[in-house]
């Protein structure tokens, strides 16, 4: 009987209780299925956060984008973003790896190797266990591979839309500049080479980092921020007035600080072409000083550009109102003279260059000048008492003039050496304006029969010249190569109130016409 019970009855019990125990399997396995879904998810929620904000080492595999190495913090979707999509991958992968082994190994050891009830019981749930387990790493795999790959797209949106974000405000940008006549960037005032953009140092004072190219792309978008922390506008349009920032020149031989206005207006290079003691220093600070009384009697807005050149119109300030004479300029190549002129969409920024008589006598030495090729008006500078037929026609009786004053250079040289370089260089000069100004007419007062009968008309002056200094060729050369070609007698001098001559005035305002 023991042998009927053991073999024969136990074995149909245990039978039956497994065909009672059938119709739960799909619902175990399911539920189990779910289970591990639910973790699976849950777990690569954990992981998203700590990779996208936590960011702490356990969930770092590709290294960082290091700011201290590359000046700047990078814009989310010019790299980070991709790397984040790539650790995500690294990590999802071993997460699901990792998740999945450990709950069959948990199934293992309580089904099976060390189970807490008889194996008869335990192994049919075990096998249901597996595959729920199964079931559920079926389903969660292509769930994961689905969130993994729906954020891969949005960051491809985003990174194509950031892009093109970037290209369009460069593009703006760009027409602006070419809309200032600034198709090949922004003159640099000591090197003379254009500029496609400035190098900008962090305006935090404690930062000595210098940026390259701030325009929009890897670096930001509407701002950049710096290693330090510190936030830089990507773009000139974007630099308030008051807080425009200094940049320097990218050209490796120069590196020199540009002008604060530079890139945010039109700009306007008037160089100034004569012999040593012509008088070019003296009357670039009369046209300075003329603009700023006509500024202060209502008429245009000046303010000087930079420190450099508001302290050299001090100086030369005062030369004027004490009626002295400047200096001859230093052989060294010059930086310009810059002055901002106007208000809003008026507002100019003019590059005056007083360049050394003796730059102008030597091929090589004026090849140095490279700013000349982008001038569209000149001012040539003509002391009438560099000319031999001057001196004979001065009056013994009359008052003396000071012969030291003179330039020691014909003008006729000085002219055709500069119109060969400039040719050379590419200007087009039947599309330039040639104001020829016939210095130092203060001197020549006590002496008419030295002036023209009309000092403040053209053609007069012109006659002038043809006729009393002999010099017709010049002349004649002048308008043949010249576009439009002026001629004004100027005194670069200013009164006991400070007032200059009104004869500098005039030749000021056509010089700056456009």
């Amino acid at each position: 009987m023991a042998e009927v019970l053991i073999f024969v009855l136990v074995p149909l019990a245990y039978l039956a209780l497994l065909l009672l125990y059938l119709p739960l399997v799909p619902v175990i396995a399911l539920l189990r299925g779910i289970a591990l879904v639910s973790e699976l998810l849950w777990r690569y929620c954990r992981l998203l956060d700590g990779v996208l904000r936590r960011r702490t080492p356990e969930f770092v595999t590709v290294p960082p984008f290091r700011a201290a190495d590359e000046l700047a913090h990078r814009n989310y979707f010019f790299g980070p973003a991709t790397r984040d999509l790539r650790q995500l991958r690294t990590l999802g992968r071993r997460l699901y790896v990792r998740t999945v082994t450990d709950a069959y190994r948990q199934v293992t050891a309580r089904q099976f190797t060390a189970p807490t009830v008889h194996r008869a019981f335990s192994v049919p749930y075990g096998l249901t266990l597996y595959l729920g387990l199964g079931l559920g790493a079926g389903a969660a795999a292509p769930l994961l591979g689905a969130l993994l790959g729906a954020q891969a797209l949005g960051v491809a949106l985003l990174t194509a839309g950031a892009r093109l974000i970037a290209l369009t405000l460069r593009a703006v940008d760009r027409a602006g500049m070419l809309l200032r006549g600034l198709p090949r960037g922004m003159l640099c005032p000591s090197c003379f080479e254009r500029v496609p953009y400035p190098a900008y140092d962090c305006p935090r004072p404690t930062c000595r980092r210098r940026h390259a190219d701030i325009r929009p792309g890897t670096f930001g978008l509407f701002r950049r921020r710096c290693a330090c922390g510190e936030r830089i506008p990507t773009l000139l349009m974007l630099m308030s007035r008051d807080a425009r920032l200094a940049g320097h020149c990218v050209h490796e031989h120069c590196g020199r600080p540009m002008n604060p206005d530079a890139g945010h207006m039109p700009e306007l290079i008037l160089p100034l072409i004569g012999g040593r003691a012509a008088g070019k220093t003296q009357l670039m600070a009369a046209m300075v000083k003329s603009l700023e009384s006509a500024a202060e009697n209502g008429g245009p807005a000046i303010r000087l550009a930079d420190p450099e050149s508001s302290a050299n119109q001090r100086v030369l300030n005062e030369v004027l109102e004490i009626q002295g004479h400047t200096r001859p300029t230093q052989k060294t190549l010059p930086r310009a003279h810059s002055f901002v002129r106007g208000t809003g969409r008026a507002e100019r920024l003019v590059h005056v260059f007083d360049t050394a008589g003796e730059r102008f006598v030597s091929r090589e030495e004026t090849d140095a000048l490279r700013y000349i090729r982008e001038a569209r008006t000149f001012v040539f500078v003509l002391d009438p008492m560099a000319v031999d037929a001057f001196w004979t026609r001065l009056d013994a009786a009359g008052p003396k003039v000071d012969r030291t004053l003179a330039s020691t250079v014909d003008p006729e040289d000085v002219f055709s050496r500069s119109v060969q370089t400039v040719r050379t260089m590419g200007t087009r000069l039947d599309k330039a304006r040639l104001a020829v100004a016939i210095s130092k007419r203060d001197l020549l007062a006590g002496q008419p029969t030295l002036l023209p009968a009309r000092p403040d008309d053209s053609d007069s002056a012109r006659t002038w010249l043809c006729e009393a200094l002999g010099l017709r060729n010049l002349v004649e050369t002048m308008d043949l190569e010249f576009g439009e070609v002026r001629y004004f007698c100027t005194a670069a001098v200013a009164d006991g109130a400070g007032r200059v001559d009104p004869s500098v005035a005039a030749f000021t305002e056509w010089c700056l016409r456009e």
